[in-house]
């Protein structure tokens, strides 16, 4: 009887150890490796395709600049330029009739703008951090 219970313990412990099949996968454009359920490996999948769709979410950016007239264009390429060059962070410029908008940065929350605004306040005395799209960033 002993005998019997032991094995009958022993194929139990044996098949619970096979239970959970974990298969090494890859998610497409990520250098991480997730091993374990094939499931949830599609979910992340299926949202690197959903990212791949929508490049923007909704965040913040810093404005620098507002002009209009003939030369705004030229007044905004020129401060996009330097801010670059200075700060190392992507510029855009927009245009939204009659003005042209220097915009920066592509922060998620709204906390993390304003900390780079505060940064930057001495050189662009007239910024102010605005709801934009911005580039989804991985």
């Amino acid at each position: 009887m002993k005998k019997l219970i032991l094995i009958a313990g022993l194929i139990l412990l044996g098949s619970s150890l096979f239970a959970q099949d974990t298969i090494r996968n890859s998610v497409p454009d990520y250098s991480n490796q997730y091993m374990g359920d094939a499931r949830v490996n599609s979910l992340l999948q299926l949202n690197y395709m959903q990212n791949q769709k929508f490049k923007t979410v909704p965040g913040y950016r810093i404005q620098i600049f507002k002009g209009s007239g003939n030369n705004a264009l030229n007044s905004a390429l020129v401060v996009r330029d330097k801010f670059v060059a200075k700060y190392g962070v992507p510029a855009y410029i927009t245009f939204n009739e009659p003005y042209y908008r220097v915009r920066v940065g592509d922060f998620r929350s709204r906390i993390n703008s304003i900390r780079f605004l505060q940064q930057i306040k001495r050189s662009y005395s007239l910024a102010w951090e605005i709801q934009d799209e911005v580039n989804f960033l991985p």
